[in-house]
């Protein structure tokens, strides 16, 4: 299962780090998953919302089984992070040809499903953000679930910060194995949550 993970300047650390840690230490405990960090050009060096600098390992392009979108910044309204990429465009642009193309799994932590929203690619369905941008989603149309992670099939996404870990164990849940999550959870001493999943008939 090949996943990447966004990244641009401004972008909230912990929405890209937590994640990442959890998808990587699976690959380390002998699943085949390969998580990567992917900015939109070429970029030597991108600069999180706190300072740190991340090295990305590849340019976007789709084919992933999973797209991964933090967020960062959108709050405050800042221009390095999710609401200048947002008043930029091109992320977004990047994400609905993603969504046309047929992409696996779309999922947004924080305000990184702001990112998804704008891109066209929720509409009306079910999805959750960071609880202070809970009203500009539901301004989008969103269906808002005040839930810590909602999963609506090839959609999933997740409040603030920290929820992007229990995010990344669900999906290695649901497309690896309960175990494999429960190692990665248990190694990490992290006590994760489950999602609110939409009912389908």
């Amino acid at each position: 299962m090949l996943i990447d993970l966004v990244v641009y300047d401004g972008v909230d650390e912990m929405d890209v780090v937590g994640p990442l840690e959890v998808f990587r230490s699976a690959a380390t405990a002998g699943a085949e998953v390969t998580a990567r960090l992917v900015t939109r050009v070429p970029q030597p060096i991108v600069t999180g919302a706190f300072g740190l600098g991340f090295e990305p390992d590849a340019v976007y392009q789709a084919g992933a089984d999973v797209l991964l979108v933090p967020g960062g910044g959108w709050l405050a309204r800042s221009d390095p992070g999710a609401w200048g990429e947002y008043r930029r465009g091109a992320w977004p642009a990047l994400l609905r040809g993603a969504h046309e193309a047929g992409a696996g799994i779309l999922a947004g932590v924080c305000t990184g499903t702001m990112l998804l929203a704008h891109a066209g690619v929720i509409g009306p369905r079910p999805a959750t953000t960071h609880h202070g941008a809970w009203p500009d989603l539901e301004a989008t149309g969103v269906q808002l679930v005040r839930e810590r992670v909602v999963d609506d099939g090839d959609l999933v996404t997740c409040g603030g910060v920290s929820s992007g870990i229990d995010l990344a164990l669900w999906l290695l849940e649901r497309e690896v194995s309960f175990a494999l999550a429960e190692l990665v959870a248990e190694r990490m001493e992290y006590s994760r949550v489950r999602p609110w999943k939409a009912l389908r008939t």
